[in-house]
């Protein structure tokens, strides 16, 4: 068995948000490695739209979280590459019915109060922010905060960046065990090809978080939690805006198992329209599933009749990492000294993952959280967790 040298901290998990638990924490003067047993970004990250949302943040501990990580987003979008499309689109959360409005206006006034930025738009507005939405919504609120970002080239740039600042990459190794002294404190992981040794093991490890959790012996009830996404042919600039039905809000809030659909519709800079979103919780299985393909496209046309005969080329899915509170288990786990958690962000780890890694890297150096980590234990689901 290979060793290597100690280290401050092996990061296990290339997603994005591992790759920014490595970027802050590299740039911070702590030595790290970052493992995965696949390639980078082939997780969750790689199934995702990049969606970097306030606007699905009800006011609480998440949005909390989800502000200081737009603003982290801005900092990062002058620090890395242009490549990785960063771009404050904002989002219009648009309602079809006076009481759906009325739930809509009601959280955003939470959230305004919260700080996030909403603005309502009255129904007769609605066609200068989207011109080809279809008639007849109740009305609708914007949110300028919320932006986009490629997802997969986000988290190359990071680790890249992570790299450049001493940090070793260590990808297509699965963590096989995780070292401890015999007081049960952590030493580091063992994978099929060496033993990293470091007192701090972070388990970014997203959708898997649950199954790295067990390899230290403690229990972190992280489930996969299904999601479809369709993706058209190349057009012009149709779509301005994140938009979204006001139901959404209340799909990604929900517990049940069921499928649920919702439309979301958005633009890319390369052309085509990314449509969505669907949820259901039916383990890792990758069938495709032609009545919930069919679905989304039906919803995503009655928001937006001009993508009637619009070709789409390809339907993909991605398993987000769901907890039942749906908050992250963030920081040190009191059950096992040395063990970090920074997984469970279900289908927010992009948006998230810049405050994620700052706060991780805080933590593992003992400094003062920027926000409060009480809310986001690891353990917080030892004796009430229903699933």
């Amino acid at each position: 068995m290979l060793l290597r040298q100690p280290l401050d901290a092996v990061i296990v998990g290339a997603g994005v948000v591992g790759a920014a638990c490595a970027y802050y924490a590299s740039r911070s003067g702590l030595s790290v490695a970052v493992v995965d047993r696949g390639p980078f970004a082939t997780g969750t990250t790689g199934a995702g739209e990049g969606n970097l949302l306030v606007s699905d943040k009800v006011p609480g501990p998440e949005l909390e979280l989800a502000l200081l990580s737009a603003s982290l987003w801005r900092q990062l979008a002058e620090e890395l590459p242009p490549d990785i499309e960063y771009e404050r689109k904002g989002g219009l959360v648009v309602a079809a019915s006076d009481q759906s409005l009325a739930a809509l206006s009601a959280t955003a006034a939470g959230q305004r109060a919260a700080g996030a930025e909403a603005h309502h738009v009255p129904p007769d507005r609605l066609p200068d922010a989207e011109p080809h939405l279809a008639p007849g919504l109740a009305g609708g609120c914007h949110y300028p905060q919320d932006a986009q970002v490629q997802p997969a080239v986000a988290t190359a740039e990071l680790l890249r960046a992570a790299g450049r600042a001493g940090a070793r990459l260590c990808p297509g190794q699965e963590v096989i065990g995780v070292l401890k002294d015999r007081a049960g404190a952590v030493l580091g992981v063992r994978t099929a090809r060496e033993d990293l040794r470091a007192p701090v093991v972070v388990n970014a490890a997203g959708t898997w978080g649950g199954e790295l959790a067990e390899l230290a012996g403690v229990d972190l009830p992280v489930l996969p939690r299904k999601g479809f996404v369709l993706v058209t042919e190349p057009l012009p600039r149709l779509i301005r805006h994140k938009v979204y039905a006001a139901e959404y809000v209340s799909d990604v809030s929900s517990g049940s198992a069921a499928l649920q659909t919702s439309p979301v519709i958005e633009g890319t800079p390369a052309g085509p329209v990314l449509i969505g979103a669907s949820r259901e919780r039916v383990g890792f299985d990758r069938t495709l599933s032609v009545p919930v393909v069919a679905r989304l496209a039906a919803q995503a046309v009655a928001l937006f009749p001009v993508l009637k005969d619009v070709q789409v080329l390809r339907a993909y899915h991605g398993f987000r990492p769901y907890l039942a509170d749906h908050l992250p288990a963030l920081g040190p786990d009191p059950r096992v000294p040395g063990l970090f958690h920074a997984c469970g962000h279900e289908g927010a780890g992009i948006g998230l993952a810049p405050a994620t890694g700052l706060l991780i890297a805080d933590a593992i150096q003992d400094r003062p959280p920027v926000l409060a980590l009480e809310p986001f234990r690891p353990d917080r689901f030892d004796a009430t967790c229903q699933v």
